[in-house]
Formats: structure tokens, sequence, C-alpha cells
């Protein structure tokens, strides 16, 4: 019996452990929700109202016929890209996420150092808990662009983006759908705010999970590192700092204050993606903001072929929104996308791991593009068609969550 009987040596390190045997990104979303106080697991986990907008983004996806052709030579594929100034392995860039230290102490560290070891762009946010210096002194081999929310105090806004291109952010994504914020209820009911505060829930909360506690209480303040002010919940955050009369105008003031390519996140309507090209958008991202702003807005999937008609190749189109899977890129790609941007993804590897945990997001990324690629019977992203992924109408969507 001895050579059909595998002991496991035993090991100290329990998270590890358990994220190297994560095969999915749901793994690891089950993984951070045990490891991850209620209130930061639902921040990154939930959606606006009655989060309709992200359930249908990933019923989308689920919705996709892959079509594969057959006795096609796939002991190689290519599935490299370039997007403007960065490169990757898969069509990916990770996407800004808001005070990412409050899912795991380490924050845009870990991401940054995880994203550079496996070569994926990393975006970096306003609403980042590390600073656009640190960052770059800290990880200087990462691909980095950088996400602007511009304010309502413009010299500050040209201030940040002045300090992001000196550390060598050479892209800037101007996120454009967040004229005021929307309505997270699990932010509301948990009582959510920035920085948590000590409430007789908070500290129940220490007894379920006392290594995030004691990491947040032992390492440096968990603030904004780019806002000069901070300070109750995310909404009253938003409207008190976020400028509701940015337009069209804003773009072109922007391009006179940046000399690199600028990207518009958050295009879900193909007027709007016309206009922007026309005023000068270096790119474009199909993204409803994860869910997290109008809810039942558009599916960044079904509008996304609009979307690149529109652009006629004259910019690159990416995708945000509901990609939970390798598979889901390579529907996005199949589709007319560039590239595609993920978020939530990347988090739920954060907090199941640290570092650790976003390597493995990554890599069970890049290994599902790669087998999702073969299976199709495709050694080149150019070689994927509409006819590899046919998108079903509603009403013949699958769990809105990939096994």
């Amino acid at each position: 019996m001895r050579p059909l009987v595998k002991v496991e040596r035993p090991t100290l390190h329990r998270t590890r452990r358990a994220v190297e045997r994560a095969t999915t990104i749901e793994d690891l979303r089950q993984i951070g929700r045990r490891r991850t106080p209620r209130s930061a697991f639902d921040y990154v986990d939930g959606a606006a109202e009655s989060e309709l907008s992200l359930t249908r983004a990933r019923a989308a996806f689920g919705r996709v016929e892959f079509r594969p052709r057959v006795l096609r030579d796939v002991s190689r594929v290519e599935s490299a890209v370039r997007i403007l100034d960065v490169t990757s392995p898969i069509p990916l860039v990770l996407a800004p996420t808001g005070f990412t230290r409050m899912m795991q102490h380490e924050g845009e560290r870990a991401v940054g150092r995880a994203a550079a070891r496996a070569g994926v762009p990393y975006t970096l946010s306003t609403m980042g808990t590390v600073s656009v210096e640190d960052l770059a002194a800290e990880v200087p081999d990462l691909q980095r662009w950088f996400q602007l929310y511009l304010w309502q105090d413009r010299d500050a806004s040209l201030e940040l983006m002045a300090r992001a291109q000196a550390a060598g952010f050479g892209t800037l994504v101007l996120t454009v759908d967040t004229a005021i914020a929307g309505q997270r209820l699990r932010d509301v009911r948990n009582g959510m705010t920035i920085p948590p505060q000590l409430t007789p829930r908070t500290l129940a909360d220490m007894a379920l999970h006392p290594r995030w506690w004691a990491n947040l209480l032992t390492t440096e303040p968990l603030e904004f590192a780019s806002l000069r002010e901070s300070g109750g919940t995310v909404e009253q955050l938003v409207n008190r700092m976020f400028d509701p009369t940015l337009n069209t105008n804003d773009l072109v003031w922007l391009r006179e204050n940046w000399s690199g390519a600028i990207v518009l996140k958050g295009i879900q309507n193909v007027e709007d993606a016309r206009e922007f090209i026309d005023l000068g958008a270096d790119g474009l991202v199909v993204s409803n903001h994860g869910g997290r702003q109008l809810d039942r807005s558009v599916t960044p999937l079904e509008v996304l072929p609009e979307v690149v008609r529109a652009a006629a190749g004259r910019v690159p189109v990416l995708l945000d929104t509901g990609v939970m899977h390798g598979g889901d890129i390579v529907a996005a790609v199949a589709n007319g996308a560039d590239a595609v941007m993920v978020g939530r993804a990347y988090l739920y590897g954060l907090m199941a791991g640290g570092e650790a945990g976003v390597t493995r997001a990554l890599d069970i990324l890049i290994s599902q593009v790669h087998r999702t690629m073969r299976l199709l019977g495709v050694t080149s992203l150019d070689q994927l068609t509409p006819g590899h992924a046919v998108l079903h109408p509603a009403g013949a969507a699958t769990s809105p969550h990939h096994p």
C-alpha cells in the first residue's frame, strides 16, 4: 500500500497551504471570506443596491458557449499582449481598487510585487493606501498605470498627476462613472467607515478575526495615501471630494496636463465611446464599475461588440466587471476586447493569503487562459473570433459564479 498512500508533510503555514490548494478564484473568495472581517469582505464582494449589475455581468459570461475547432496543433500558445505602454503575459491589467490595505495589511505592495513577478500591469488608485512614490520605489520593475478621480480641488488633482508621472506611471486611467457615489447597501448595513471605527460590532468581530485586527493595529495607519482628508462612509467621502461637474471639457484639460496616454474607464454607451475618441482618449474600458455605481446598468460583455465597432481600431478597448475565470478573458477577447481588467479576482486572493494569494490568483487566471485557448483549438489571440465564444440571449444563463 505504501506507493498508494500519499501523506502530506505537516506545515505551520496553514494560510499558504490553503492558498496553494485553491484551483479557482471562487476558492480564493471562500478562503478570503473566512479570514476577513465581514465589513471589509463585503466592501469588496458587494455592489450597488440590489446588486443586479454585478449579477448580470457575471451571468453574461455564463451564457457564453465556446465552439472549439479540433485536430489543431496546440502544443504552444501565444497569449501575450501589448496595450499602450505595457505588456502582459495574457490580456490582463489589474484594475484600480480603493483602500486596499483594509483587505489585508500589505495592500498595494503585495499586489504590486505579485503583479511584477507575473509581468502583469497594475493600476494604482487615487483611493489607494500606498503613495505613488512608495509603490514605485518598493516595486521598481512593476508596469504601472495610475487611476484618477478628478477632485473638486483641481490644483490638488494637478499635483497628484504630476507626482504620478514623476514616479513613472505612464498611463492615466480616468474613471468617468462616479459623478456621485452609488449606494452600496452592504456597506450601509455593516456600518462601514474609513478607517474602521471601534464599535461593539467591530469589537465582537475582533474575536473572530484576531490576526486581521492585530495586523491592522500594529502596522502603519490605515489611511488614503493621496487624500488630504478622510473619515466617514465611502459614500460621504466620494460626495465630499469628487467633482460632479466633470464633463468633456475636463478631458481636454487632462490632455493638456498629462503627457502620456489617457484611458477612460466606465464606458457604457456607444455614443460616448465615439465622442471620447474624437476628443483624444487613447483607450476605453467598457465597465459598469463592478456593479458598484448604477444598479441595473448595462452589462459590459453585451455592449462590448458595439463599442469595439465604434472604436474601429483607433484605440484599444478593454473590458471590466464580472471576470472570475480565464475563460471569461478569452471570451472577452473573442468578442473584440484587447484585454480585460480585474479587481475583485485579485482582491479575493489578497484577502485569502496576502502576496501569496495574489500570486495564486494570477497563476489561476493565466493557466485558465492557456487551457481555454488550447481546448478551443487556437494558438494565438488573433485567431479568436466571435464564433469561438457565442453569447446566448438572457434567460440561458448558468450560475453567476464559476465552479
